[in-house]
């Protein structure tokens, strides 16, 4: 308990990360109560009032099949953030086994895990991530599971290195001389003391998922219409960059709020874990 006060005492001096977080709940609010706060229904085709600029009645205007820019925003909250949190899931999980076998038992199933991740580190994630879903085709679970699977490298290089200082600690050898086995070891003694980085990286990875699925979408090969999502807003805004400057201004906006309140909600976490770093 000690420990969360004083790291809460150390977060709550910085203002910027505080504001961070702020933002962050913010989003979270605006998914979850997402069909309280919509306008209009995010789907409803009105081709009367096709790129409307925005107005009273449609206070981001609308896209070129009359659909209400905002409500199509704020539901879009709800798929990005679901994205980027369950991508970002599947990496820190794959991440967190790999990097604790890695660092916990060495030798030579590290080094083969470690040329696993160099090897994975070396091709390109955004180009693979389009080459499996122009294979398998797009969708928001495929988008899903192949971010995660793509994202878990630089969280395994964390754990790997958490554990190989922490294995050579006093309570580790406490633990293996009353008989304790390798995964309690690692489960209860070790892991629990490597989690600060992996908590910092977790969220600076929802921020790089999100920013990776608005690329994708982008393109056509994410989250597919009629399922609104900021990148796919984005995509609509192509043909109209000319004439309906708020398809472009709005989610891009918004994408960028998101991702700078994210880095930022995760540098102030990690200098708050860090005691060494002065706030």
């Amino acid at each position: 308990m000690q420990i969360y006060i004083m790291f809460w005492k150390r977060f709550k001096k910085n203002r910027l990360a505080v504001t961070g977080a702020i933002f962050v709940f913010g989003l979270f609010a605006v998914a979850i109560f997402a069909p309280i706060l919509v306008p209009y229904d995010p789907n409803i085709i009105n081709m009367e009032q096709v790129l409307q600029s925005p107005c009273r009645t449609h206070i981001l205007g609308t896209d070129d099949l009359g659909r209400d820019v905002l409500s199509r925003m704020i539901y879009g909250t709800r798929i990005s953030l679901s994205i980027g949190f369950i991508a970002v899931a599947i990496a820190t999980l794959i991440g967190i086994i790999l990097g604790s076998i890695a660092g916990y038992y060495g030798k030579l199933i590290d080094s083969l895990i470690m040329r696993l991740v160099d090897i994975m580190l070396s091709v390109p994630t955004f180009f693979l991530l389009l080459t499996v879903l122009a294979i398998v085709g797009p969708s928001i679970w495929i988008v899903m599971l192949v971010i995660g699977l793509t994202g878990w490298m630089s969280i395994a290089r964390l754990v790997r290195a958490e554990f190989l200082t922490l294995k050579e600690r006093e309570f580790v050898a406490a633990a293996r001389s009353i008989g304790a086995s390798d995964a309690r070891i690692i489960l209860h003694h070790i892991l629990p003391n490597a989690m600060g980085p992996v908590y910092v990286s977790f969220i600076l990875g929802v921020a790089g998922a999100i920013l990776m699925e608005s690329g994708l979408s982008f393109l056509g090969f994410g989250v597919q219409p009629p399922t609104p999502s900021w990148g796919n807003i984005l995509t609509s805004a192509r043909e109209y960059m000319e004439v309906a400057w708020w398809l472009i201004l709005f989610p891009g906006i918004a994408i960028f709020i998101t991702c700078l309140s994210y880095y930022i909600l995760g540098e102030g976490i990690r200098q708050a874990l860090d005691p060494k770093l002065k706030i």
